[in-house]
């Protein structure tokens, strides 16, 4: 059963995923992901003022999330996962929001088989 799309909210806890997870990078995001030893994931999701206004990081954040939520089913569970925008992000497109992520989900080896009916 796929569990409902959880979020890292403290500061302690993006805290303790950049201090000891493991990051990939690609030219729109980097993404750090630490075990968790939990039954499902938690996203973290950072834009910061280099990306562009809050409009821009506002827009950033969401594409992000619904990226992560439709592909929820294939991402193996236990993993904190932060998702860092670079400055290059401000200017990309949806479909190029959705390679970056898969990408560094599949360079994670976190993305699962799932059969299709």
């Amino acid at each position: 059963m796929v569990s409902k799309f959880q979020s890292l909210k403290k500061n302690r806890e993006f805290q303790a995923v950049y201090k000891e997870g493991k990051s990939r990078v690609n030219r729109l995001f980097v993404m750090i992901v630490l075990e968790n030893h939990l039954p499902y994931n938690r996203v973290g999701i950072s834009a910061s003022k280099k990306v562009g206004n809050s409009i821009v990081r506002h827009r950033i954040t969401r594409v992000v999330r619904e990226v992560m939520r439709l592909h929820w089913e294939e991402v193996t569970e236990g993993y904190d996962i932060v998702i860092v925008a670079r400055a290059a992000s401000g200017e990309a497109s949806y479909p190029k929001f959705e390679s970056a992520i898969i990408h560094l989900l599949k360079n994670h080896h976190l993305l699962k088989e799932i059969k299709r009916d």
